[in-house]
Formats: structure tokens, sequence, C-alpha cells
């Protein structure tokens, strides 16, 4: 795609140079020289120098919160997705976290392999071969591998919690090896050639198993199949819900109930779930639900909510700490114990940061938190 396509679908003709994006973007905050009307005015002024080769397309974290401030309505998070698209097309890419080990673990899922992705789920509770829900896990038994020993994180407690909660309200979900990666992170690194063979094998396996509605529990995961699958794919014919949105319903109804905790606690708001989704208002209910848990707000909350610092495992730097040592900062700042993510990569990026910080705070996901809770 030319790049005067891409500005045209992006409406990125129409910035106004007022500054409002630069002004609300989290990288620009902490590193000055990174500037998203820049990166537009460099492709609408045609320079010399090759938009395309600019490193800053590669530090954008796509958390949207230009665009949702924005008064010309610019779509700069598709802006950057698409010139990184065709950065990747003529050979040219940023610098990968954590040795490229994720992007190389994404493209090997568009072969043929055998994936041993369930023991955690039949040792957990009860899952089904064939039915109606399907439970989409992600990439979290991958992060596992890569986080629990070194970091002493259990990344599986995220799926392990839907799991027992689903199971709570009588649904056995199926749950499959041979699921994919969702495509996210290689969507967002320009290869939607991969993304569209991930995004193929995992609309082709769920439809296989007898399955009409999808449950996620990842906002990635959530997000790209309702808004970059059907890019690739057309109408799914899928029912996509996402995990609190069913289980809500289900404590409105009284089909179970929270054991008391105590304690002040904040809920971070990840940019897809939140901004993206438009999902603020579920989890803080269901926290909420939990009877003597306060839940207090820190200063960029909702649609304000701060990004967790690193995007699609790309870019990671003093720049990515930075930002997520303010977010910390921003939960102290509440007197919270605990900051709570409903996201597997914020809780990962967080307790990243938090490793460096001589603070007395907890980090947990969402979901633990619940299943935790239950009563029994």
């Amino acid at each position: 795609m030319s790049l005067n396509k891409i500005i045209d679908e992006t409406r990125a003709y129409y910035c106004l140079d007022c500054g409002i994006c630069t002004g609300s973007c989290p990288v620009s905050r902490v590193s000055p020289e990174f500037s998203p009307r820049l990166m537009v005015e460099k492709s609408l002024m045609d320079e010399e120098e090759n938009p395309l080769e600019d490193v800053n397309i590669w530090s954008c974290l796509s958390c949207g919160q230009c665009s949702s401030r924005c008064p010309s309505k610019i779509d700069y998070p598709e802006f950057v997705r698409k010139v990184r698209e065709e950065a990747v097309l003529q050979g040219k890419g940023g610098v990968t976290a954590h040795r490229g080990l994720f992007q190389t673990i994404m493209r090997l899922q568009t072969l043929e392999l055998k994936q041993s992705k369930t023991e955690w789920a039949r040792e957990t509770g009860r899952i089904s071969e064939t039915g109606d829900t399907y439970y989409f896990v992600g990439c979290s038994p991958y992060f596992d591998v890569e986080f629990h020993d070194d970091w002493g994180l259990n990344v599986m407690d995220g799926p392990k919690g839907v799991l027992k909660l689903l199971n709570k309200v009588g649904i056995e979900p199926v749950i499959h090896d041979d699921e994919r990666c969702c495509g996210h992170d290689l969507l967002w690194n320009g290869d939607k050639e991969n993304f569209a063979k991930l995004a193929r094998r995992n609309v082709e396996l769920i439809k296989s198993l007898g399955c009409k509605r999808v449950v996620f529990q990842c906002p990635e995961g959530y997000i790209t199949f309702k808004k970059y699958y059907p890019e690739v794919l057309g109408d799914l014919g899928l029912e996509l819900v996402h995990f609190y949105d069913l289980l809500l319903d289900q404590v409105k109804a009284g089909a179970f109930s929270f054991e008391p905790l105590e304690g002040i606690v904040t809920y971070h708001d990840p940019c897809r779930l939140g901004r993206q989704a438009g999902i603020m208002d579920t989890p803080r209910a269901l926290i909420e639900s939990i009877p003597g848990i306060v839940l207090k707000e820190m200063e960029h909350n909702r649609e304000n909510g701060l990004c967790c610092g690193t995007s699609a495992w790309m870019s990671c730097s003093s720049c990515s700490k930075a930002i997520q040592k303010n977010r910390i900062n921003e939960a102290i700042a509440v007197q919270a114990g605990t900051l709570i993510t409903a996201c597997p990569k914020c809780r990962l990026h967080l307790s990243c940061a938090l490793r460096d910080m001589e603070v007395d705070i907890k980090i947990q996901d969402m979901n633990d938190l619940l299943a935790g809770a239950l009563k029994a």
C-alpha cells in the first residue's frame, strides 16, 4: 500500500498541527523526541527522509489515547500499523524485545506443529472436547514458560481463574491444544501475512469443534477477533464475548458470591479492553462485588488510563520502564496495596518495572483475584 493511500485511509491529511496527540501520548511525556504529530507531518510533507525508516514508528504503543482526543478523528494507531506493514514489505523492521522469542513462537504456530496447551486445564477444572462455548486462552502458556522461573510469576493464574469461574456457573468450555496465538502482535509488528494465517487456523478450529460462542479473558485476543479478524476473514459467524460481561451477568443473577477480602485496591485499564473495547464498568463492578474491598481510582483511569508501556513485544526501553514506573506510582499515590490488572501483558510489564522499585505493592491478575475470593 502506498504512503498516500495510508494517509487517506487513516484521515492523516486532516492533521491540524494542534499537538493534542503529542500532549496526550504517554511516550512523548517521557521521550520528548517522540511525537505523533511530527510523524504524520513527515509523511504529509513528503520530505527526503523516508517515513518508513523512522525508528519512531516502532516506538508507538498503539494505545489509542491520541486518537481518542484528536479533534480531527485521525486514526493514528491504524496509521502506524499500516506504515509498519509497508516498512516490513520493504525489509525494514523494529527492535524486538526478549530476543525476538515471542515473534518466533508466533510464526512457528502458522506451521503444522503439535502443541501441549491443555494439561493445565485438565488439572484445574472441567473442560469439553466439543460444545457451544470455546474458551480462547491465548498466549499465557508460552508467557509462563519464559517468566515463571526467572521472575517467579505464575502467568497461568489468570486462565486457571477463568476456568474455575466458568465451571462455577456450569460452563465446561472447550479448550484445545491446536489453538494458535490470536496474531495480535504479528499484526502490530507489520506482519499481516502470518497474522492472516493464524486467524484462519483459529476460526477453522473453533468452528470444527461445533462452538458458537468464544469467551476471552485476554483483551488483545478479544479486540483482535472482534475488529481485525473480519478484515481478513469476513463475518466470523461466532458470538464473541468478554469473560467479564458473562461473569457479571451471573453475579447479578445470584449464581455465586464472594468471600470478604480486606484492603485498598486499584484497577489498571488495559488499552485494548478499556479505551478500545469500551469495557470499563464491568471489571470495576466485579471487583466491588467482593465484600470488604475498597476500590480507589488512579489519576489516569477509564478512557484516560495509562498504557503499561510496551506493545507487541517491541521497543522495550528505558522509556517503557519510565511509563511503567509512573503507573505504579499512581497506584501508590492512592494507597493501594494491590494493583489489579486484566491483561497478562500488563501484569508482566508492570511486574518487570516493580522489580527495580522499593515499594510495597502487589500486582495481581484480575481473574486470580476473583477465583480466590469464590465462596465454596
